[in-house]
């Protein structure tokens, strides 16, 4: 299974360990650092939902690495990048 990569990566702080910056490389990472989060407001659930989609070949991993960008600031984890 080949792995759906970001362009670029999506830093984020890791939300069960204190201060831990991350960079998110991949649709399959994002998907992971996802169920992690608590608020899960109409961004999460976008995101979760093109996470999917992405590794059904559906969905782009650029479509996903936005979605996880929008989810990731809605959560109050996404750090500043210079992709953007």
């Amino acid at each position: 299974m080949s792995l759906h990569w970001f362009n670029p990566a999506v830093p984020v702080i890791r939300t069960n360990e204190a201060g831990v910056r991350v960079n998110v490389h991949n649709v399959e990472a994002a998907s992971g650092e996802l169920l992690k989060w608590t608020k899960r407001g109409p961004h999460w659930d976008r995101a979760v939902s093109v996470c999917m989609a992405a590794l059904a070949d559906l969905a782009t991993p650029q479509e996903a690495r936005r979605c996880f960008r929008l989810a990731a600031k809605e959560e109050g984890v996404l750090l500043p990048d210079t992709g953007d």
